[in-house]
């Protein structure tokens, strides 16, 4: 099998509920989406561009000396925004695999976001992704975590993905994973996925990955430690700071 040459993509817009304008957020002097586009750069698995919902976005990427383009400001999900990225960055289609970075994930380890690629190296693989191990106990019926449902046997790294719940599921014996929001598309696959409908679950779950599955779609995760720290609230705002001022 061809090897994959993959770009990169981090979606970003200022329109944020709990804290406006997140992406532009300062951590010792630099935007917070520049911090995310420094991490994905260290993952050193393709170029990195950053999908800006307005341009004053853009601006500040460029500034950093990072790739930026400007997209619909109104797109309905982060998935359409790197997928029309995708395209005016590479038109002609040089590369043929994406990974999807949130942009409040300003202290990311590089090493999870090459993690993330590793299941699209199995050719029957459509979409990648992420789970940690549940061991907080308050997480399991937290409908705010999402819980990935993974064949994954003791050892195993890598499993098939065969659904995702804000329930506590499944039930029995073992361990629930905690989903993380990074995916590792094949380009046909992004291609194909932004043009199909919203699916009877994912509208139920308000889950738009159970959109691939309920077409059919491959979806496999990978096991990996920890959650990043996402960047929702001023209070997630003071940690990140805390956790790069101790990696600087």
């Amino acid at each position: 099998m061809p090897t994959l040459n993959p770009v990169i993509v981090i979606p970003a817009r200022l329109a944020a509920t709990r804290l406006p304008n997140k992406p532009l957020a300062d951590i010792h002097g630099e935007p917070m989406i520049v911090h995310v586009w420094r991490r994905a750069v260290a993952a050193a698995i393709g170029p990195v561009v950053v999908a800006c919902g307005e341009q004053i976005i853009a601006d500040a990427v460029i500034k950093a000396g990072g790739n930026a383009v400007l997209t619909k400001p109104d797109h309905p999900s982060g998935s359409d925004r790197v997928f029309e990225a995708l395209e005016l960055f590479d038109p002609e289609h040089n590369f043929d695999a994406v990974i999807n970075v949130q942009g409040d994930l300003p202290a990311i380890a590089p090493a999870i976001i090459r993690n993330v690629f590793t299941p699209l190296e199995n050719p029957d693989v459509d979409i990648s992704t992420l789970v940690v191990e549940i061991t907080d106990d308050s997480e399991r019926h937290n409908p705010n975590v999402v819980k990935a449902v993974v064949s994954l046997a003791e050892g195993q790294r890598v499993g098939r993905a065969v659904y995702f719940s804000r329930a506590a599921v499944p039930t029995g014996d073992g361990p629930l994973y905690h989903h993380i929001g990074l995916y590792g598309y094949r380009r046909a696959s992004l291609e194909r996925f932004v043009t199909l409908p919203q699916g009877v679950l994912e509208q139920r779950e308000k889950l738009e990955q159970l959109r691939a599955l309920e077409n059919g779609m491959r979806i496999d995760a990978v096991l990996v430690e920890t959650v990043p720290l996402g960047v929702d609230t001023q209070a997630d705002l003071e940690k990140a700071r805390q956790i790069l001022s101790r990696l600087h």
